[in-house]
């Protein structure tokens, strides 16, 4: 037997053979390991026995998988004071290295356990990457199974994402809509002289104005005082700065007032109250972690399908409790031309695409998605009967009144159903 492995035996009671993948690894990756405290050794070394997690599958990554069991070998990497450094450096990742799991992270969650299992919701809620990125690594099935035979050095931790802080997520203000918003707020009009709301009720409030009819300015007032609850900050709010997102909102809908970014499903379960639900955390490429979605596909698309899955998602319609639990967005799927039963399928981004990522409707790429679409103008209703799959199965939207094709489309290429044409999407 080497010397090393002698080594290693006698510092870690596993069984020589399950040591056989490890040994035939470089030196230099035995050796971070081997440095590890004896219980987040066994973690690795049994999750690495399992399958599934790597040391690297090029020499870059086995460098830096190297340099991150190190840093968590001297605990420079878990410390405390280094939680907000380690959440900064997560915010874009799924994983430490690259994009899939290996043994750093493994390490990395090992010794973070002991932490984690001491916080309280306010406490891993202030670390939103670092808690996302744990309870997603806890999750991987060889990790879990490792973790489950050093039981309870690395027991289950279970995380209240469902009451975490509402975040408030906001578009980039217009730059083009500021003037014309600030001009609309401009002089202010007697009640009678004040123009006709741009809404569908516009033109029986012009026709009652032409006709001389009292009753028309009192319309005319209570449909402004109707706006201005529904929250139509471009007109009521002092300065005028941010109305470009109502501005935008008046009038005829179109596509790319839906926000649609590229998602990766980092974690997904069967909601607990709900047979045909799923409960999917999707890294939308956000400071604040993951969403909570959910998805009813339970009796479409198998769990193993849902599983690190990349995706389009609608991220600014209004958050809505199903069946106890809120959604944050909602996934793009493809239903089958003949019916559910005949097949759903995600909508895929193109390869390479980060979370996060800008999805835009060709011809409409310099226009900017509302912040949260008011449910009450029905805007996503009005537009998703023109979503469809091509017979390239490309997606896109199909304007019905003058049938111009409109691709929906990522800076680096279209977005696509796996096999289905001529689906809705929705």
């Amino acid at each position: 037997m080497p010397i090393f492995a002698r080594v290693i035996q006698r510092a870690c009671p596993t069984p020589y053979r399950s040591l056989h993948r490890l040994y035939a690894r470089p030196m230099s990756a035995q050796a971070a390991i081997a440095k590890l405290h004896p219980d987040v050794r066994e973690l690795v070394l049994g999750a690495a026995k399992a399958g599934g997690v790597d040391f690297g599958k090029s020499e870059k990554d086995k460098a830096e998988v190297v340099e991150w069991v190190e840093n968590v070998a001297q605990g420079s990497a878990v410390k405390a004071e280094s939680l907000k450094d380690l959440d900064a450096k997560l915010v874009p990742r799924t994983y430490v290295v690259s994009n899939y799991p290996t043994v750093a992270d493994v390490a990395l969650y090992g010794a973070l356990h002991s932490t984690f299992s001491q916080l309280q919701p306010t406490q891993y809620y202030a670390h939103p990457a670092v808690t996302r990125y744990f309870d997603h690594i806890q999750s991987i099935p060889p990790v879990r199974k490792s973790a489950d035979a050093l039981s309870p050095a690395f027991s289950h931790i279970a995380f209240d994402f469902t009451n975490a802080p509402a975040i408030e997520r906001k578009a980039p203000e217009p730059k083009k809509a500021a003037k014309p918003a600030q001009s609309e707020q401009a002089p202010a009009k007697p009640a009678k002289e004040t123009p006709a709301s741009s809404s569908d009720a516009s033109n029986p409030k012009a026709e009652a104005k032409d006709a001389g009819e009292g009753k028309a300015q009192k319309k005319e007032k209570k449909e402004k005082k109707k706006e201005g609850a529904e929250g139509a900050d471009g007109k009521k709010k002092a300065g005028g700065g941010k109305a470009a997102a109502p501005a935008e909102d008046a009038g005829e809908p179109i596509p790319s007032m839906v926000d649609l970014r590229v998602g990766h499903i980092i974690d997904v379960k069967k909601h607990p109250d709900a047979d045909g639900l799923y409960v999917e955390q999707i890294d939308f490429g956000e400071e604040t972690g993951p969403r909570t979605v959910v998805s009813g596909l339970v009796h479409y698309i198998p769990i193993e399908q849902m599983q690190d899955k990349w995706l389009v998602g609608v991220c600014n319609l209004k958050p809505a409790n199903m069946r106890g639990i809120k959604s944050f967005a909602m996934v793009l799927a493809a239903t089958s031309k003949d019916g559910k039963e005949a097949g759903i399928e995600l909508v895929q981004p193109p390869a390479n695409s980060k979370p996060g990522e800008r999805v835009y409707f060709e011809e409409f790429e310099d226009k900017t998605p509302l912040s949260q679409l008011n449910p009450k103008k029905k805007i996503f209703e009005t537009i998703q009967p023109g979503f469809t799959t091509l017979e390239t199965r490309e997606a896109a939207w199909v304007n019905p009144a003058t049938k111009s094709v409109h691709r929906i489309r990522t800076k680096d290429g279209q977005c696509l159903a796996p096999t289905l044409v001529g689906a809705s999407l929705s």
